[in-house]
């Protein structure tokens, strides 16, 4: 959540944020005025206590007609000391929740504006030039035998499928050079849980009760994740990290659920937009002042995998209002999908600053003994939506489709063949 210092120290810096976002930046002051609240009542009780406890020392001094009369009075001041708690304590949960609700500060040089107005920083890679009708990811997948949604329907309903033969391997190859490139760059190596509990979806910036993406088990009060980003975050709550240890680096590999609520007659052909697929996250727990630099070095390292990949792509500076909840700023690398003419989102890093850290309460003790929430960020490495970019690109007249030469280790296959009917 948003520090209250800041809030105290710089409002405008979050009714800027709260602007840039298209949100309404009248929370400011409903916030300042219950944190105002908040600190009068704690101030109010505290001092009644301080009463209190000398009260009780008054009252063993004393004797006769003066104590009757201080016994009185602390009988006054123990009902004003429970009230007063009561007060704090209520306004306390007020603020906390109205905090919560709020989303990171933007950073300053983020785009202001909705989904469309990005800024494109680099276009890399020449698209492809075909002398032939391109097909799409779905009918290559079909010939390849690698991706059946027929069959993903009929067992589990739309925006499921099925990889088979070469997609099955393909995606296995890919998840492994993702992994690989991630354990040589020094990250721990990660299969976390993909359920997890309300508090987990909350600290990483999910408002579970209003968000229609999440798949919920309420017998067990669990849920599914949408990305391993949410048990890696909640990996050290509650914890006191050593700084001198970070940054601390992890990649998880895990299969990922979403709903997709709000994407009716969106991306309904083949596997772009689907209720689950695999994919390989980085995330990092570093110091606060080094988290800039640490979301560029995760790009970077998103940028090295779609080179492996030889895909054609561009990064944007994803504009205020497009940013999640707890991204103060994000770059996607979106790869060229010659079908559609246009770019697709492939990977996506976010620089979370200390907004989920303070939900989760992980910590960092520095050199003066003190402890800070430390900065969170994560970056997509691979995912299966991958997939469609590779057998787009990289597919031949005659339906075949060459293997990257970074993923054939992995792979096992040069080039993968139509399956003959």
């Amino acid at each position: 959540m948003i520090d209250l210092r800041t809030l105290r120290e710089d409002p405008d810096r979050l009714r800027a944020s709260q602007r840039a976002r298209g949100e309404d930046d009248s929370i400011v002051d409903s916030l300042l005025a219950l944190d105002a609240s908040h600190r009068s009542a704690l101030s109010s009780f505290e001092s009644l206590r301080a009463e209190q406890k000398s009260m009780g020392k008054s009252v063993s001094r004393s004797s006769g007609a003066e104590k009757d009369a201080l016994l009185s009075r602390a009988k006054e001041l123990a009902t004003q000391v429970k009230a007063a708690e009561a007060e704090a304590e209520a306004l306390a949960g007020r603020l906390s929740a109205a905090a919560a609700a709020v989303p990171n500060l933007v950073e300053e040089a983020a785009p202001h504006g909705g989904e469309d107005d990005y800024v494109v920083l680099e276009e890399v890679g020449a698209k492809p030039s075909f002398d032939f009708e391109p097909r799409d990811h779905l009918e290559l997948g079909e010939r390849l035998g690698a991706i059946d949604t027929e069959r993903g329907a009929k067992v589990s309903g739309a925006r499921f499928f099925f990889l088979t033969g070469v997609g099955a391997r393909l995606q296995l190859g890919m998840l492994n050079l993702a992994m690989q490139q991630a354990v040589e760059a020094g990250f721990t190596p990660m299969i976390p849980p993909v359920l997890v509990k309300p508090d987990a979806m909350r600290g990483t910036g999910f408002q579970v009760e209003h968000d229609k993406e999440i798949y919920h088990l309420p017998e067990d009060d669990l849920y599914l994740v949408g990305t391993s980003e949410v048990p890696l975050a909640a990996y050290h709550a509650d914890e006191i990290l050593d700084a001198a240890a970070l940054p601390l680096r992890y990649a998880g590999w895990s299969s990922c659920f979403r709903r997709e609520a709000g994407s009716y007659g969106k991306d309904t052909r083949g596997i772009i937009r689907v209720h689950q697929f695999d994919k390989v996250e980085m995330f990092s727990f570093c110091r606060p002042e080094d988290a800039a630099e640490e979301h560029r070095r995760l790009l970077a390292w998103e940028q090295e995998m779609l080179a492996k990949v030889e895909l054609p792509y561009r990064v944007i500076d994803v504009a205020a209002g497009d940013l999640g909840t707890s991204a103060a700023r994000k770059f996607d690398c979106e790869a060229w999908i010659p079908s559609q003419g246009r770019y697709r989102e492939v990977t996506s890093t976010s620089n979370c600053t200390e907004f989920q850290a303070r939900r989760l309460s992980v910590r960092h003790r520095g050199e003066d003994g003190k402890t800070r929430p430390v900065a969170t960020l994560n970056g997509t490495l691979a995912t299966t939506r991958w997939i469609v970019a590779i057998l787009e690109n990289h597919q031949r007249a005659d339906g075949s489709v060459v293997v990257p030469a970074a993923l054939r280790p992995h792979v096992g296959l040069d080039v993968l063949e139509p399956v003959k009917k």
